[in-house]
């Protein structure tokens, strides 16, 4: 995932005032310099990713019926895929992309939401095994309890990003419960006895 240089965000949605008006606040982020790239279509974004591999994909997931996202995942695994909600998600969506944006998310919102998964995805590129610093801080939060939105609120980061998150650190991991990631944590010294017994 590209760290420096000019990021590329391609934004794919049938409404030219959605695209133009993401392109324009997404120009403006503080942190990197963004070339945002406008696709109407899904055949139109099949035929960019076969000459180009941008750092991020915001699409509808209603694009043309319904987006692949597994499918387009599976093709172009190095690329940050985020779901432009322009209305009401199905329940399951949100947790096969690897953030989300909605339609009415201030500039500010947008621009984290970016920084986060960039960084996300910088860390997956080290040793597998290996959590970043932001996953050991999630594990001690689950550990002590806290609830995806709690741990959100904490870390002042969005709850698709928690998800998002935690679903690397289980994959990472291989463990998919809070009993493990307890035990977990402790092993390794990321929490201290007390703080978990009321759990155990």
């Amino acid at each position: 995932m590209n760290s420096g240089g000019v990021l590329t965000v391609v934004i794919a949605d049938k409404s030219t005032i959605v695209r133009n008006g993401l392109s324009a606040v997404v120009k403006r982020m503080p942190s990197r310099m963004v070339r945002p790239v406008e696709v109407a279509s899904i055949d139109t974004l099949l035929n960019y990713m076969l000459s180009h591999e941008p750092e991020v994909v915001v699409v509808n997931p209603m694009l043309d019926g319904l987006f692949d996202v597994e499918a387009f995942k599976g093709d172009h695994p190095g690329v940050a895929v985020v779901a432009l909600a322009t209305g009401v998600l199905m329940p399951d969506v949100p947790s096969r992309y690897d953030a989300v944006v909605n339609l009415y998310d201030t500039p500010d919102t947008i621009f984290r939401t970016i920084e986060e998964i960039i960084d996300s995805d910088d860390d997956s590129d080290d040793d597998s095994n290996v959590l970043s610093q932001r996953e050991k801080e999630i594990v001690v939060c689950v550990v002590k309890g806290l609830t995806n939105k709690a741990i959100a609120d904490k870390l002042f980061i969005s709850i698709h990003t928690v998800i998002t998150h935690r679903r690397n650190i289980a994959r990472k991991l291989q463990i998919h419960s809070p009993a493990g990631l307890t035990i977990y944590a402790i092993v390794n010294k990321l929490v201290d006895l007390q703080d978990v017994k009321p759990l155990l």
